[in-house]
């Protein structure tokens, strides 16, 4: 690390990249060549380096914000690499991102934005990921990067899950499911669970709960966990709707099921779509009588 630290000193002094008088051209073309090299350093003395590097920048970061920014990109890898979280988030604070001179792409400001709440969220620090979650939010928008987006929305279910908003974050985690872009199996597992109204073997609810944060495994006033609530609800809702035979005996806390055949009701639920779409059809030839004549002429024609 001597080694590296002095030969940099040197540059920094004799190259003068710290010396007003010597051309910006110049100055930012020798911290470019430096830090396409910093990558290929181990990462103790890349950190070193790095850290040694933007100190010694500093009285001059405005102008080489570009350079600065690539510094510190690959110091909060570092950090991550060492799942040193906060560590890693406050070096992607420092760049600035709306306060300098440089424009950046709108991409990059919401990929760093993202970057940070990811990282404040895997500390546990869910107030500070909201904040950079809130600008994440203003750019997101204006983003045409699919990936990007699919982070953004994971990021923010995260923040609802930590501030216990757990029904808003699994409309959110549902949305994501039907993301082609997300591995299509965990896509095609959730799905299968929500409309065949799969019920989840209670070893499996173990494994499951096994997971919570801590935050998740809140009681309520009664002592029962969020998770028992919330298995009592969707129980008591599929019964209601006769997705599902039983009764829930609350006395016990107990939910009672009956056997079903799956045919019988794929014909039940078949038979009230097209109930729906006759309603539907009938409101239309009351509403549109003529549009819908000339609908069915056209659809005779072609068959």
């Amino acid at each position: 690390m001597l080694i590296y630290r002095g030969i940099l000193e040197g540059i920094l002094k004799t190259g003068g990249m710290v010396n007003e008088n010597v051309s910006l051209v110049i100055s930012r073309q020798l911290l470019a060549d430096f830090c396409s090299h910093l990558s290929k350093l181990d990462d103790e003395i890349a950190m070193q380096v790095a850290h040694f590097t933007l100190d010694k920048v500093h009285t001059r970061v405005i102008s080489f914000e570009e350079q600065v920014a690539t510094i510190r990109q690959h110091l909060a890898d570092i950090y991550e690499r060492q799942q040193q979280w906060r560590e890693a988030a406050n070096v992607l604070v420092g760049i600035p991102l709306e306060t300098g001179q440089k424009q950046y792409p709108t991409d990059y400001k919401l990929e760093t934005y993202l970057k940070i709440a990811k990282l404040y969220l895997e500390n546990e620090e869910p107030v500070q990921a909201e904040a950079y979650i809130n600008r994440a939010s203003l750019l997101q928008a204006d983003s045409n990067n699919e990936e990007l987006q699919i982070h953004y929305k994971a990021c923010y279910a995260r923040v609802l899950d930590y501030r216990r908003k757990f029904i808003e974050a699994a409309q959110r985690y549902n949305e994501l499911s039907y993301k082609t872009i997300i591995a299509e199996a965990e896509r095609m597992m959730a799905l299968k669970n929500a409309y065949l109204d799969r019920i989840i073997r209670s070893s499996d609810l173990q494994e499951f709960a096994a997971l919570l944060q801590p935050h998740q495994k809140a009681t309520t006033s009664d002592g029962s966990t969020i998770l028992d609530r919330a298995a009592e609800k969707i129980a008591s809702q599929m019964i209601t709707e006769e997705r599902m035979n039983g009764y829930i005996d609350q006395i016990d806390s107990v939910v009672n099921f009956e056997a079903r055949e799956a045919l019988p009701t794929w014909d039940k639920q078949i038979q009230s779509l097209c109930f729906q779409v006759n309603q539907i059809i009938e409101k239309i030839s009351v509403t549109a009588p003529d549009w819908m004549m000339k609908t069915m002429e056209v659809q005779m024609a072609e068959t």
